[in-house]
């Protein structure tokens, strides 16, 4: 059987392709893309059958940008995953602690790092575009005072060695990632929802729309508001519920939304992330 190929953002050892291996296992063809709008388009281009994208991590928050183009492509979520995000130092033969004199990584990935870097203030913080891309950089350039913050496995795509690992602030951090496919599918074993939904700016109407999920006793996990473009104040609305869009509850709670709002999608109805502990 043909292997499926899964688009990410990114360089190979991102993080994005440490959570497809843990998702869809290690027989899959990854495809790096530079930016998340190419991401998304690898697979409306039918480059690519799947893509993965974060969607929030549990000390950063939400990846707007990906909310958006959730909306803006007509893409369907099949599945998640929860990653533990594991920082690691990284760097080539020659590099140790000692002489360490440069670290490179995502803005957000350094940040993460903070403790462990003011330990370390002589060594200087250098913001990267990507913490894969990162090593990607160390592994042309063989700087031999200059190590990157990334996962074990971008260590092992370019070849390098872990100095220390663990750098993150908090243990509790986590990405949620989603994977999306221009098909829309429905497995056996779908447990979770997501939406997304306007209303007119009155008074008490997202009370109205929340209270579908009350009255039916359904789990609400999440919720995200994002501007709607061109009408000032006024937003859309992502929800995900815990449910399977063909149970009756689910169905009369979404046939009971789309009475009170002027918009509703269901983004996807897909199996639920194991928890995390």
């Amino acid at each position: 059987m043909a292997r499926v190929t899964v688009a990410f953002q990114g360089e190979r050892g991102s993080f994005s392709e440490e959570a497809a291996y843990k998702l869809l296992g290690l027989r899959i063809r990854v495809q790096p893309c530079e930016t998340f709008v190419d991401t998304f388009a690898a697979v409306v281009g039918g480059k690519s059958q799947f893509c993965l994208v974060p969607i929030e991590n549990t000390l950063a928050g939400s990846v707007y940008e990906n909310y958006d183009l959730l909306l803006k492509h007509d893409l369907h979520i099949v599945g998640e995953v929860s990653l533990r995000i594991v920082h690691n130092l990284i760097a080539f033969p020659g590099t140790t602690l000692r002489n360490l004199r440069q670290v490179y990584s995502h803005p957000v990935a350094l940040a993460q790092c903070s403790r462990f870097l003011a330990r370390h203030a002589k060594i200087e913080k250098i913001p990267f575009y990507d913490t894969a891309g990162a090593v990607k950089m160390l592994a042309e350039r063989r700087l031999r005072d200059a190590a990157a913050i990334a996962s074990r496995t971008a260590a092992g795509v370019y070849q390098a060695r872990i100095l220390k690992t663990h750098l993150e602030d908090h243990r509790e951090n986590y990405t949620r990632f989603l994977l999306l496919s221009q098909t829309a599918t429905v497995a056996r074993r779908a447990n979770k929802t997501s939406i997304v939904f306007s209303t007119e700016n009155v008074p008490g109407v997202l009370y109205r729309c929340l209270s579908v999920f009350a009255l039916r006793d359904i789990d609400l996990t999440k919720m995200e508001s994002r501007p709607l473009r061109g009408r000032p104040w006024e937003y859309f609305f992502y929800l995900d519920f815990i449910g399977n869009v063909k149970e009756e509850r689910c169905r009369n709670a979404l046939a009971h939304l789309g009475e009170v709002t002027n918009f509703l999608r269901v983004l996807g109805c897909y199996e639920r992330a194991e928890r995390q502990v």
